[in-house]
């Protein structure tokens, strides 16, 4: 049933890239498993418990094959500092701003993971080892999916009325949009060889992944063995998942030219569709009325974060001289 929703989404995601095929997945996987009875019988809770963990843990080591760790060094020198400064800001932002406005630390992590790196991508590995509530998935995607759109409408008017050149635009919007389909949206949408060095930052931006997910990975590991009352004794395996070595064997195969070139749309499209049937998997698990408990706190958390991630980036750049 995963399989057959995300086969579905990933034809919408073509005709609408934007929105992208799994933002469709559990949008679709929500409305199916909430519609029709059979969907959620017990016998279906092994296939999607499956698909929502280790076919997403996949995803992430298919996705490494995209990266190159030359063109990460070569962009590095002068993005860098802009790429860590939002990243603060984003994981800075959601820790502050959750706790003023009253959201679940699980949410707001997800919100600030998803804002700070790369949107579902990001969302996905924290997924892998924090394991949390599916609507706070669902919740902090469709988040995630609404700044999207409204970035790839107002970031190039407003890159244009700031007089920004391709280089410099480029770089606010791979390091100031969530999601890799919408940078390259507003990237090109702007023009002035703003798209290709806009992607590579947001490739380069795709590797805090590995921080994080280490972080998380941590955390989780000592919230579980202080519920059991056990010593916080916490074996490496748990810190570093077995997916996250994947994905950086993956771009370690890419970076030495391993990957042949013509192979990287397929797999790209590969990784994109795992990500799609995991999360088409959680919304089939998932219904409404656990998305309405949640309110409009989260989506004003995306707000403001969106709204300090994009001017942080602008800034940066004014330091840096990059604008």
């Amino acid at each position: 049933m995963a399989l057959l929703v995300a086969a579905v989404a990933t034809v919408l995601g073509h005709f609408a890239p934007v929105v992208g095929g799994p933002v469709f997945g559990i949008v679709l996987g929500i409305v199916a498993g909430s519609s029709i009875p059979a969907l959620r019988h017990d016998s279906l809770a092994p296939g999607v418990g499956f698909a929502g963990k280790t076919v997403l843990q996949l995803s992430i080591v298919v996705l490494g094959t995209g990266l190159s760790l030359a063109k990460v060094v070569q962009v590095g020198g002068g993005s860098l500092p802009v790429m860590l400064g939002t990243f603060a800001v984003a994981l800075g932002g959601a820790f502050v701003l959750g706790r003023l406005l009253g959201i679940n630390g699980e949410l707001s992590t997800l919100i600030g993971v998803g804002t700070g790196i790369c949107g579902a991508s990001a969302i996905a590995a924290a997924t892998a080892v924090m394991r949390p509530k599916q609507s706070n998935v669902a919740y902090a995607i469709g988040t995630i999916f609404t700044f999207n759109i409204l970035a790839v409408l107002l970031f190039p008017p407003i890159g244009h009325l700031l007089g920004m050149t391709g280089h410099s635009f480029g770089l606010w919007s791979g390091t100031a949009v969530n999601d890799t389909s919408s940078v390259v949206a507003a990237a090109y949408s702007f023009g002035d060889g703003a798209g290709p060095y806009a992607i590579v930052v947001k490739l380069t931006r795709s590797l805090m992944i590995i921080p994080i997910v280490i972080g998380l990975a941590l955390l989780t590991a000592r919230r579980d063995a202080a519920r059991q009352g056990e010593q916080v004794r916490i074996p490496w395996r748990k810190v570093v998942p077995a997916f996250l070595i994947g994905f950086l064997i993956a771009a370690a195969l890419n970076s030495l030219g391993l990957i042949p070139t013509g192979w990287h749309d397929g797999l790209t499209f590969v990784g994109t569709f795992l990500i799609t049937v995991a999360l088409a998997a959680i919304g089939l698990g998932m219904r409404p009325a656990q998305l309405r408990q949640a309110g409009h706190r989260p989506l004003l958390l995306g707000a403001l974060l969106w709204i300090c991630v994009a001017t942080a980036s602008l800034g940066l750049q004014a330091l840096t001289g990059t604008l």
